[in-house]
């Protein structure tokens, strides 16, 4: 069972979670995915709306296409933008063999129908919990928001059978890592206040 197989607390989880963006071919199966599910729904949750839904993708055909569409508007958007920032590794969008989700065979789309304050924050909050139980079951995520666009698109909408009024919030591919990935430097908390101030 998987959730005996856990050793990692959450805050082992919290520093240990990464971007992955090498991925082997192993696929994620169902019940994980469903454990994944359950994480997030474990979220905080702004007056118990609990606004998420989310979309799974496992066809990587269909994942070619929504890179490559996604690809070509980032092109035209930015002519030539490079995402090499990111990752350190300088791929030009209009490279035909570069995909945005690094060959991962699962896509996780947090979204929701729900047009209020909070309902987006919420979405995000469920992404967290799952890439944090992602990490300590040994799988490898990344946020991949610049399909957004594609997701979030008529054409997209359609193909998914997802309804008009459902927005993609949070895309994240999910999938058992090929090699390791390396920490990257954070910042020191910016702290503005520190409270009780020091008495003079």
């Amino acid at each position: 069972m998987w959730l005996q197989e856990m050793e990692m607390s959450a805050y082992e989880a919290i520093l240990a979670r990464r971007s992955v963006r090498r991925y082997s071919a192993r696929e994620v199966d169902r019940n994980t995915i469903g454990a994944l599910l359950k994480a997030a729904v474990c979220a905080p949750t702004s007056m118990q709306a609990e606004p998420w839904a989310f979309v799974i993708i496992q066809n990587k055909t269909l994942l070619r296409q929504i890179s490559d569409r996604a690809k070509s508007l980032m092109a035209a958007e930015s002519k030539g933008f490079d995402i090499g920032r990111t990752h350190r590794t300088a791929i030009s969008l209009n490279h035909k063999n570069f995909n945005l989700f690094y060959d991962a065979g699962t896509l996780i789309v947090i979204g929701t129908s729900t047009e209020d304050t909070f309902s987006s924050a919420d979405c995000w909050l469920a992404a967290e919990n799952l890439m944090l139980a992602a990490c300590a079951m040994g799988l490898g995520t990344c946020v991949i928001s610049s399909v957004r666009s594609v997701l979030n698109s008529a054409l997209g909408k359609g193909e998914l059978g997802v309804p008009e009024s459902y927005s993609a919030i949070a895309p994240i591919i999910v999938g058992y890592p090929r090699g390791e990935t390396s920490p990257v430097p954070r910042r020191v908390p910016v702290v503005l206040v520190h409270w009780p101030a020091e008495q003079p």
